[in-house]
């Protein structure tokens, strides 16, 4: 379909020509969207152009679709169900135990249940790793959501070979679809089969992710193993030699920012989930003034609980001016370019960042008439400061509305979604 968004108020999130890193400022104008593309950007204009449906706006903000760098979509069956304990315990105990019960299609239908919970948060893209690539990877893309896969492989599976057999099979599958390479962390891969990820990654010239530094003990415990820390470790075996990212950071060393550097890595920080589970608080504003990628994501489901943008984008500045002592740091404009176009960058998804004719039409539109979004002192951060899911009015992906004030074009009824969700959870209780 072809549409025109009129009387608007726009946040490309595009960096100003001649100044460094601010962002362009927002205007009143339109952007039109032709089939999944954005076709133009700009003021309002005539055109002869016909659309097949016209949306004012009223004044309300578009902006480009936030980006979760990081979850676990299908962990939606653990909601609430082992909240209270530690990173290894709550893995060990109860995590690992339950998710050895499940089948594809279970975590196909989670994974539409965290599909669900994105669209209400703006998220128009997810970076996720979990059990069942080729069902999830259907799942999203019979729900029209954009999604970008890491595998989790780990010293319990899968094979080496199924893990290249995935990445080669995925690609290319749909335009919706990606998988990018990637292992769960070092403290569950053998040295061994890390040694093997990095010929892969070599072999492919492919970027490289994985849980990294997330508890102090995680730290320690691979110091022990190797005497070093997980980043000096893993980029001595090559697998960060062609980029890359880690999720949660929240404990590296100047050795490893500086790693992190010289190998253009991103960080994807979840604060939400590092909040519950008491991993600790990360260093954003040292990282940002390093000049690393720092994206945002959500975590799972179970860890975090929710699955809401707007809640990581105020945990991130707030507990950074918490730590650093400073009411500054981690500027607003600084958190909405990690949700949006450094997501983007961290997901390898470069069509995706910001509006702008020629850019997928992955877009979102904020209700700015509700008591929280007013007055019109400072739009931009007060999305971080003030702005919540209520404020979602329209969810786009590939030029597809997908979420509508309220209503969801997802392909399946939501109610039976809650249903199913429901029966899996109660049968994995009953056998887990």
């Amino acid at each position: 379909m072809n549409y025109r968004f009129y009387n608007a108020r726009i946040l490309t999130m595009e960096e100003e020509m001649g100044k460094d890193h601010d962002l362009r400022e927002i205007f009143e104008g339109e952007v039109h969207v032709k089939d999944s593309i954005i076709s133009y950007v700009g003021e309002s204009i005539k055109t002869e152009e016909k659309f097949d449906r016209e949306i004012d706006c009223k004044g309300n903000l578009l902006m480009p679709g936030f980006k979760n760098a990081h979850t676990h979509s299908g962990m939606t069956a653990m909601r609430s169900y082992a909240d209270g304990l530690p990173l290894q315990e709550w893995l060990e105990t109860k995590i690992f135990p339950m998710e050895a019960n499940m089948t594809g299609d279970d975590v196909a239908l989670l994974s539409k249940l965290a599909i669900m919970e994105y669209l209400t948060s703006g998220i128009t893209a997810a970076m996720d790793m979990y059990l069942t690539p080729y069902t999830i990877a259907d799942a999203f893309t019979e729900c029209g959501m954009r999604i970008v896969q890491v595998s989790g492989i780990n010293k319990f599976g899968p094979s080496i070979e199924e893990f290249e057999e995935r990445f080669l099979k995925i690609n290319g599958k749909n335009p919706l679809s990606t998988q990018l390479m990637g292992f769960h962390a070092e403290y569950t891969c053998e040295k061994e089969l890390l040694e093997k990820l990095s010929e892969l990654a070599h072999k492919y010239k492919a970027p490289m992710y994985t849980h990294n530094s997330e508890t102090k003990s995680e730290v320690d415990g691979c110091i022990e193993r190797y005497g070093v820390t997980p980043t000096v470790f893993l980029d001595s075996l090559g697998l960060f030699d062609f980029g890359g990212g880690g999720y949660h950071c929240c404990h590296l060393t100047d050795e490893d920012i500086e790693i992190f550097k010289k190998r253009n890595m991103s960080i994807v920080s979840n604060p939400g989930s590092n909040t519950k589970l008491a991993s600790g608080v990360a260093p954003i504003q040292k990282y940002l003034d390093n000049g690393i990628n720092v994206a945002l994501g959500t975590d799972g489901p179970s860890s975090n609980n929710c699955l809401d943008m707007f809640r990581e984008m105020f945990l991130v500045t707030g507990l950074a001016k918490l730590r650093e002592n400073n009411a500054s740091a981690v500027d607003g404009l600084e958190v909405l370019k990690m949700a949006t176009k450094n997501g983007a960058k961290a997901m390898c998804l470069d069509d995706c960042d910001i509006l702008q004719a020629g850019k997928q039409a992955d877009m979102i539109m904020i209700d700015l008439y509700q008591p929280n979004m007013q007055p019109f002192n400072d739009i931009a951060r007060n999305i971080v400061y003030s702005g919540s899911k209520q404020n979602v009015k329209m969810t786009m992906v590939a030029g597809k509305i997908l979420y509508e004030d309220g209503k969801y074009n997802i392909g399946v009824d939501p109610m039976d979604i809650y249903k199913e969700a429901n029966d899996i959870i109660n049968r994995l209780k009953a056998i887990s």
